[in-house]
This record gives C-alpha cells, structure tokens and sequence, in this order.
C-alpha cells in the first residue's frame, strides 16, 4: 500500500480482548473508514485481540502490527508509582514463552478482581463476581469493567469518576497485581521477534529525582528499541522532548491514541480529540527494523 506524508496511523489501540469496546472486526472496520494507513491492537497482556483482527481479515487498504502492551515493573533504581507498559510491535503471537508469560499476567488481573470487589463491599457497594461474568462475557476482565458496571447501577456518573474515587492507586478500592520486571516484558518481546517500546512516557511518575534519560538509558540496555513519542497527553513541548531523546538514545518512534471505544470517548481512533496525528512514516520505520 503506497502513502504519502498525509496519511494517519495509529499504533496503540485497544480492543474488547483488553479493555476497549469494540470487537477488532469493529477496529478494522473503523480504521477503514478513517481511512488509516496503518494500525496496531495493543491489548493489555494478550494477543487475542491480534489474533481475531488476523482471523477476520485485514482489509487490503490497511496495514496491520500485531501488538502487545505489557505491564510491568520499573527498573529498581528508577521507582515510579505511574502506568509503566511496555509496547511490543510486530509479534509472533503465537510464540510460547509470550504466551505463558501472558496467561500468568492475566491470572494476577482475575485474581485481583475479587479484591476489588470486596474493597467496594466495605463501602457499602454492592457488586458480585457474577454480575460482572453476565455483563462482560468474554472479556479479559479488570478494572475498567468495574467502572462501567458501577456506572450501570447508578453508583457514578462516568468511568473516570469510578477511577478517581474508588479504583486509582491510592483509592480505597484499590488493590495491586502481579506484573513482570520490564527486563522480562523487554526478553519475551524481542524472543517473540517484536520491538519493544516504551509506552506514554507521560503518565510516568516517578518517585526520584533521576531524570528520564536515566531510565531510557537502563532500558535500552536491557533491549527496548523504541518511545511512544506521539500520544495525545503529550503537550507539544513533552512531544519534542521524548522525541529527541530518541534521536539521543537511537530509538524508535511510534504513537498511538490509547483508543478503548466509549470507554474513552474524547479519544477517537487516529485523531485523539481532534487535533492529533502519527505520521505515516514512523510505521515504515517499524516495518525496516522488523525486517
């Protein structure tokens, strides 16, 4: 498929494998419409959703990534308390060690539901592990479907609010989970013939002083091969940064919008909210260091 600088990608999209809304043959669909040139589902630890996109049928006006995005943990040296997900693009999704390490990240997100739940019992919210089987079947559930069932029964206005009040770190509704070192998430990507990426450096919090540069640095040791520089909670300044510490560290660019459907609906498919866009040509690169 021949494009040209006009044309939008978006490389960091969620599908109802994870926590997204929409079905990948839903995505596919979409991303048609908007006429993307390229895209990549990057479901919370797992490849279902890659894997069904594959099985329905890549229209051939679109290219496709298999993708992955990962939670792991910071280096120990460079402790943050924010989303720390490592990306990985262009996957064999089907590789083993990839695949066991997933079904043991997606053991720790089912055994922490029942936590939750019982955190939100002690303040007086009524929800039962059953009522969330009916309501989401299929789905690798989480928290996120929590928040929506709590907006069903009336117990908040919207998602983020269930977030803010009840489901965020430090909330009283919170409970942690197993993740991997993100030296294993980095192994297990590169072992499945991915490139792993930093996942919205933004939303990183970090509990030192040590700037960012210090955890590319420890991370490009350990195999990452790119930043997600483009992201639509990156300001213009934060953008050129995180893009000039690539150029610094010699890594890959990509970016992505973070789509989930309605679970984000200020955020849409390629544009964000309206003012966003990833360059066509950070997916050629991909495809050159993939190959």
């Amino acid at each position: 498929m021949a494009c040209n600088e006009s044309v939008n990608i978006d490389l960091h999209i969620h599908s109802d494998a994870s926590d997204g809304t929409l079905s990948p043959s839903e995505i596919l669909t979409m991303a048609r419409h908007l006429e993307l040139g390229a895209i990549a589902i990057t479901d919370h630890d797992t490849v279902a959703g890659s894997k069904t996109a594959i099985s329905v049928g890549i229209p051939d006006s679109l290219n496709f990534l298999t993708g992955i995005e990962i939670s792991a943990h910071p280096p120990p040296s460079f402790p943050c308390a924010g989303s720390f997900h490592i990306l990985g693009y262009g996957i064999n999704a089907d590789d083993p060690l990839l695949n066991r390490t997933l079904d043991v990240l997606q053991e720790a997100r089912k055994n922490r539901n029942p936590r939750v739940i019982e955190r939100l019992t002690g303040l007086g919210i009524e929800i039962s592990p059953d009522e969330l089987t009916d309501n989401f079947k299929g789905c690798q559930i989480g928290r996120p479907h929590i928040a929506r069932l709590m907006v069903k029964k009336g117990v908040v206005s919207s998602v983020n609010e269930a977030f803010d009040k009840y489901l965020s770190r430090g909330k009283p509704a919170y409970a942690d989970k197993y993740r991997v070192d993100c030296r294993e998430a980095i192994e297990v990507i590169l072992g499945a013939g991915g490139i792993p990426v930093l996942a919205h450096p933004v939303l990183l919090d970090p509990l030192n002083e040590k700037p960012l540069e210090y955890l590319i640095s420890l991370l490009k040791s350990m195999g990452l091969k790119g930043i997600e520089v483009y992201y639509p909670e990156h300001s213009p300044e934060q953008t050129a940064r995180y893009a000039e510490i690539a150029g610094q560290y010699d890594l890959l660019m990509t970016g992505g919008t973070d789509f989930h459907g309605s679970l984000k609906p200020e955020i849409r498919m390629g544009s964000g909210r309206g003012d966003f866009s990833v360059p066509y040509a950070l997916y050629e690169k991909l495809i050159r260091a993939s190959s």
